[in-house]
C-alpha cells in the first residue's frame, strides 16, 4: 500500500491567529497560539500520567474521537481529537513516530492573504492544487507538536469541530498536544483503529 504524503490543516469554520484577517483572532491558552477553542466543551481530555513509569504507547480510536495514551500499560491520559474527513481519512493500522517537530508547519495546506489589506482569501488552500492569485501570499498552517507517524500524517495542536475534519492527521487540544509530544519519542507506537 502506498500512502500519499500530506499533511494536515485547519478546515472548515475555524479562525485562527494564523488566518488573521478572516474575524476576530481568537488566541487562548487552552487552544495555543494559533487555534482557536473547540466547538464544543471538552469534558473528556486528561493527563495523568507525570511520573508514571514505562514505556510509552498511544491508541487512536477514530469512532470515538480520541487518542488513548498508555505508560507501561497503564491508561495515563485520554484526548479528543479530530482525525481525518471522509475525502482524507486517516489510514488504520500499527505505526512508530518517526518525526517530532515543536513548530511544525504543513508543507501543503495553509491560506492565501490579499498583500496589502492582510485579509484572508482563501482558508483552505492545498498549493499543490491551488494557484497564489497575484497580490497574494500564501501562509502555511502552523502544526504545534507535531508527531510523525505515517508518512505526513501525524498528531499536533489543531481545532475541533466535534466531528473527523482534517486532511488525514490527528488534531488535539493543545495543552494534550504538548502533554503527548512531551511523553513520546521516535520509535514510540501509534496504532490507529
Amino acid at each position: 500500500m502506498v500512502l500519499a504524503i500530506v499533511s494536515c490543516a485547519p478546515s472548515g469554520p475555524a479562525r485562527s491567529g494564523y488566518m488573521a484577517g478572516v474575524g476576530p483572532v481568537t488566541k487562548q491558552v487552552s487552544n495555543g497560539p494559533h487555534h482557536p477553542p473547540p466547538a464544543i466543551p471538552d469534558d473528556i481530555s486528561y493527563w495523568d500520567g507525570d511520573g508514571v513509569p514505562g514505556g510509552p504507547l498511544i491508541k487512536i480510536n477514530r469512532s470515538q474521537q480520541k487518542a488513548f495514551f498508555y505508560k507501561g500499560g497503564v491508561l495515563v491520559g485520554v484526548s479528543r481529537i479530530s482525525s481525518g474527513n471522509e475525502d482524507h481519512a486517516t489510514p488504520p493500522g500499527s505505526y512508530k513516530i518517526t518525526q517530532k517537530s515543536k513548530d511544525h508547519k504543513s508543507s501543503l495546506y495553509g491560506v492565501f492573504k490579499d498583500k496589502q489589506t492582510g485579509m484572508t482569501i482563501n482558508d483552505n488552500v492545498d498549493i499543490r492544487v491551488d494557484k497564489i492569485p497575484p497580490g497574494a501570499v500564501y501562509y502555511p498552517a502552523p502544526m504545534p507538536n507535531f508527531m510523525r507517524f505515517a508518512g505526513g500524517i501525524g498528531m499536533h495542536t489543531g481545532y475541533l469541530p466535534g466531528y473527523a475534519a482534517s486532511h488525514g492527521c490527528i488534531r488535539m487540544p493543545h495543552q494534550m498536544s504538548e502533554k503527548f509530544f512531551e511523553n513520546v519519542s521516535v520509535g514510540t507506537q501509534v496504532i490507529v483503529e
